[in-house]
């Protein structure tokens, strides 16, 4: 895909500087915002990073925008704080002693709800403009929300693909591993991930990949699917536990190291 970085309208000589600094990193083009609609007009590029003026990173095509944000965390949390189940939480069963491996971070939303109540997170996302916009935003964002502060410090995000990850990793290194493909049928009532399919990584998840996160695990493998997905149909033999939401259709589906 062709690109290239730019900031908000009116910038400042801190965000010229920096917009720069990340198109010699990229290795694409820096475009000054003024000029940025004749490359748009041209079909020259298909997308852009911009750097705002609170020095936060996005992506922009059309009318579309991904950038780092935690509303789907915030309102897990607020659930959680009043009673409510969380499913993540009840099938990961993190505690503060735990280091959990999300193996598909996204846009961190799960990543951040797992460190809160565990050790440490480490988490793998193997598409490069994901792994850019969210890592940016784990480093540089400052929420209102206390807990999420604390949160992100604790995730440790990694750019690598998880299935060549996890078969790097030493038996029994993290006490939890959590996975979360692409699903198949996607629920696009979600409208925080609409924006992040266009750079999302789709990979089977398979027998073999589980194999290896039990390698890799002491206790447990989590995978989250759709109850109306292959993977769900493939795999669902394996589940020691299920929680399912009636509702949307997910299932965070729970194998136990033997």
């Amino acid at each position: 895909m062709r690109y290239v970085v730019t900031t908000s309208y009116r910038p400042t000589k801190e965000m010229v500087e920096l917009a720069k600094k990340l198109a010699r990193e990229y290795n694409v083009s820096y475009v000054n915002r003024r000029h940025l609609s004749e490359k748009l007009k041209n079909k020259k590029i298909d997308f852009y990073y911009v750097v705002d003026k609170n020095l936060m990173l996005s992506i922009k095509w059309g009318n579309n925008e991904f950038f780092f944000h935690q509303g789907i965390a915030k309102i897990r949390m607020e659930n959680i704080k009043h009673g409510e189940k969380d499913y993540l939480i009840e099938s990961v069963k993190p505690t503060e002693e735990t280091v959990v491996y999300d193996a598909t971070c996204g846009l961190a939303s799960e990543a951040l709800l797992l460190a809160h109540f565990s050790k440490k997170v480490i988490a793998t996302e193997g598409s490069i403009h994901i792994y850019r916009v969210v890592k940016w935003g784990l480093e540089r964002y400052n929420s209102n929300e206390d807990w999420i502060n604390k949160a992100k410090k604790k995730i440790e995000l990694i750019f690598a693909n998880y299935k060549e990850y996890i078969r790097q990793v030493e038996d029994n290194f993290f006490d939890r591993v959590y996975c979360d493909p692409m699903f198949e049928n996607p629920i696009y009532q979600s409208n925080s991930l609409n924006p992040l399919r266009n750079f999302a990584v789709y990979e089977n998840l398979n027998i073999g990949d589980i194999e290896q996160m039990l390698r890799i695990t002491k206790e447990r493998v989590v995978i989250k699917t759709n109850i109306k997905d292959s993977l769900y149909k493939n795999i669902k033999f394996l589940f020691d536990e299920e929680y399912l939401s009636r509702k949307s259709g997910v299932v965070y589906g729970v194998i136990k190291k033997k």
